[in-house]
């Protein structure tokens, strides 16, 4: 068994410009773009947009990029404009309890248009009814009846007038207050002084006098206050009577103006008959007076604006249902809002102050909202929740307690709405949430699930390519060549390290698009070429490689120990990636193994200083127990053996080393040296077996940075799991470097190939038997120091006894 060397064809996926079927993206049709590799997510969201019943929300999870909120965004706008637009919602004056307005919903523009005949119709009122109350009629029949009241009331008069001249006081009227002034003999008033001049008696019989003629005042007012409250009401009913033909002509039209059926018809009706109803029980405010005019100008002005319409939400001019992406849902936005004015320190508002939110202007359509957004505040999310359970908004403050002055309260009736929510989230938001919300499952029953990746094929390749012409078009960039198109559909299959598959993360293909197009620009050329691509990706790892060429340099600078050239016993160079966030490189590290008899077992220096994490341990133990099984037929092991990542202080995690601890501790054992040229990564399981690791690109290209900037000797490569074949997208230098000789790749199925390739000898290994191995291999070798170690500690523990003895 042989480790295979690939060759330079295997090492990256070529995607031939011929093969895309056009000479540039100028020549693709303008269709809309499909969801490229995403039919899953897809035929979930038109399901789930799809289904009107309730709890059948969508949450969309997947990566930042991978389209999920745009393309979310155009299926929902293309399936809402198939839908009917929702009614219109307004607010309007309660009349019984002012605190709490009604809501009223209409069909889609009859909001505006009661809007607008309640504004011409308390504008009518102000005009109509004066005119009304001014004509001569009605003067001539209200002045017959006050005629009538002050005929009734002067014969009164004239009775009590005479009782109060027969016991000496003369009666008479002072603003609406009946006087009365004691007279002396001469039939003038008495002064003050007169009248302290007058006897004991005299004083006497005037105070007797004084009290009759009260109480006859008082029997006065008794028989005239009915007959004044009588010609009030007659008046008021001749009001009434005059006003009430003409506003029942203005109600019905506007009855008819809003013929179309609507769900709370009889509400409207309710309303408009309180409004009809409160203007002729205050009729007298559009009578003009000589005095206090302005209070009751005031007071009237107060009962015109309980006649306006709050439209909160206006649906007129809408073709569809409404799409609304809030990307700031923030608890007043999302939910709604009462708006306060502030007068004589007192925080003032009525129902004219309401105001929808997103939630409310949504109704009968979709919401879209990223669910980051909503945690920030735990306020909102609780609401939310609420109305997932209840399906009903409740406008109000969340916490008015907070405002500086008092303010008077109100309580808008809550509204039902029917909207569907889609949430936009990432993998750990949706199973988190899952977790720790047990409600949420219930009330998002569809999972849009995007995929980071998706299989190769010609059709997705064409819908990439389309894509690349859409945006072009839409950021007005030079087209790019059928080369360009393939280069960027080759950085697809690099940027997910698969040769099969593409990236689902059209953001950076975007972006890459918009850089290649600039430097495209910058030469003066019309057309985007694949050389430009190339430029851009080069322009992008010069302004993110700063931390890799800083490790580069510390190897060339010998700060960092790695051998290069030659052979070596327990030391082999091993490949670790580093991923920064926004850029991921690979790396070599010297791995050493040490050995000699004892009886611990094998040790983990990292694991011994907790700087590594569970995963290297678990790929460890996993080493440990294929040693063990290889020498079985030795078991109980004598060793003790230590294996540590050199010059590593910021810990170590992944199994993609176990491979190489394996061959640096075999080396140890056997004493057979191992090639430093070649760096190794894999990791292993307990059948000796090579599994697949990630990151395979970065940590050649990585390796092949350092050998090269030392100069290729033609001996230097990589040794990697065969398994990884497909992952293979290698930059093109170390493809050119492996078609000239300089660098080798190699593959491995079985450590036995890697321990071949690395040694020079055979390993001796045969299947899953374990030993006795030929005596000329490197297991054979390994098996005569383990003997050697078992001796030893017999001849240890033999000295001990024989001590302890005497």
């Amino acid at each position: 068994m042989t480790a295979t060397p690939l060759k330079p064809e295997q090492l990256r996926l070529n995607i031939h410009p011929a093969s895309l079927g056009f000479a540039d993206t100028s020549e693709l049709q303008t269709t809309e773009l499909p969801w490229i590799g995403q039919e899953r997510a897809q035929n979930a969201a038109r399901f789930g947009l799809a289904m009107d019943q309730a709890d059948y929300n969508l949450f969309v999870l997947g990566e930042v990029g991978s389209g999920r909120a745009s393309l979310l965004r155009q299926l929902t706008q293309a399936v809402a404009a198939e839908r009917p637009v929702p009614p219109d919602l307004c607010y309007l004056h309660n009349f019984d309890t002012p605190e709490r307005p009604r809501a009223l919903r209409m069909p889609a523009g009859q909001g505006r248009e009661l809007r607008q005949l309640m504004t011409r119709f308390s504008r009518a009122l102000q005009t109509e009814i004066p005119q009304r109350l001014g004509s001569e009629d009605f003067k001539s029949e209200s002045e017959r009846i006050k005629a009538a009241y002050q005929a009734e009331e002067s014969k009164a008069y004239v009775e009590l007038d005479a009782f109060a001249e027969s016991r000496g006081f003369n009666l008479f009227r002072e603003s609406g207050h009946l006087v009365f002034t004691l007279m002396g003999d001469k039939g003038s008033a008495l002064t003050e002084s007169e009248a302290r001049a007058l006897s004991k008696e005299r004083r006497a019989e005037i105070d007797k006098a004084e009290a009759e003629l009260r109480q006859e005042i008082a029997r006065f007012l008794d028989k005239t206050r009915p007959m004044e409250r009588v010609m009030n009401e007659a008046l008021a009913a001749l009001r009434r009577q005059v006003v009430k033909p003409w506003l029942d002509h203005e109600m019905q039209d506007i009855r008819v103006s809003l013929k179309k059926q609507i769900k709370d018809s009889v509400k409207l009706g309710s309303y408009l008959d309180q409004v009809q109803h409160d203007v002729l029980e205050h009729i007298e405010l559009f009578i003009a007076q000589d005095s206090d005019d302005e209070v009751r100008q005031e007071a009237l002005t107060q009962m015109l604006l309980g006649y306006r319409v709050n439209l909160v939400v206006d649906n007129a001019g809408r073709t569809g249902a409404p799409v609304i992406v809030e990307d700031n849902p923030v608890f007043h936005i999302l939910f709604g809002r009462i708006e306060y004015q502030a007068e004589e320190d007192v925080m003032l508002t009525d129902f004219s102050r309401v105001r929808a939110g997103s939630l409310i202007r949504a109704h009968g359509g979709f919401l879209l909202l990223h669910l980051r957004d909503l945690l920030t505040e735990a306020l909102v999310w609780e609401k939310l929740r609420r109305f997932l359970r209840s399906g009903r908004v409740q406008i109000e403050e969340p916490d008015s307690s907070h405002m500086p002055m008092a303010a008077v309260s109100l309580l808008p009736e809550a509204v039902d709405v029917e909207v569907k929510i889609v949430l936009i989230g990432s993998v750990e938001e949706y199973y988190a949430l899952q977790e720790g919300d047990p409600e949420f499952s219930r009330h998002f029953r569809v999972k849009v699930d995007f995929a980071e990746s998706f299989p190769a094929s010609d059709d997705t390749r064409a819908a990439s390519a389309l894509y690349v012409a859409h945006t072009c078009r839409k950021l007005g960039l030079p087209h790019f060549s059928a080369a360009a198109v393939a280069r960027l559909l080759e950085d697809s299959h690099r940027e997910v390290d698969d040769q099969a598959r593409q990236s689902a993360i059209f953001a950076r293909t975007e972006a890459l698009v918009v850089e290649s197009a600039a430097l495209c620009r910058t030469r003066g050329a019309a057309l985007v070429e694949a050389l430009d691509v190339d430029a851009a990706l080069s322009a992008r790892r010069q302004r993110h490689d700063y931390p890799e060429q800083r490790l580069r340099e510390s190897i060339a600078e010998g700060e960092r120990l790695i051998s290069l050239q030659g052979a070596r016993v327990g030391q082999i160079n091993g490949l670790t990636q580093i991923d920064l966030g926004d850029w991921r490189f690979g790396l070599p590290v010297r791995v050493t193994a040490r050995s000699h008899a004892g009886t611990r077992g094998l040790l983990n220096i990292e694991r011994e200083v907790e700087m590594s994490g569970p995963i290297h341990d678990k790929g460890v133990l996993i080493l440990h127990s294929y040693l063990t099984a290889l020498f079985a037929h030795l078991t109980p092991l004598a060793l003790n053996a230590s294996i540590v990542f050199e010059q590593e202080y910021h810990g170590v995690e992944g199994d993609s080393a176990s491979c190489a601890e394996l061959f640096a501790l075999l080396s140890s054992l056997s004493g057979v040296p191992l090639r430093q040229g070649i760096a190794v990564t894999g990791a292993l399981n307990q059948h000796g077996e090579v599994l697949p690791v990630g990151g395979v690109n970065e940590k050649i290209e990585g390796w092949f940075r350092v050998c090269d900037a030392a100069g290729l000797d033609g001996t230097q490569g990589v040794l990697l799991p065969q398994r990884n074949l497909r992952h293979l997208m290698l930059d093109r230098a170390v493809v050119d470097a492996v078609a000239q000789g300089r660098f080798h790749i190699h593959t491995a199925s079985h450590v036995a190939e890697g321990l071949a390739l690395l040694s020079g000898m055979a390993p001796g290994i045969t299947g899953d038997a374990a030993g006795p191995y030929p005596a000329d291999s490197l297991l054979g070798r390994c098996e005569q120091t383990l003997k050697a170690y078992r001796e030893a500690c017999r001849q240890a523990v033999a000295e001990t006894k024989t001590e302890w003895n005497s």
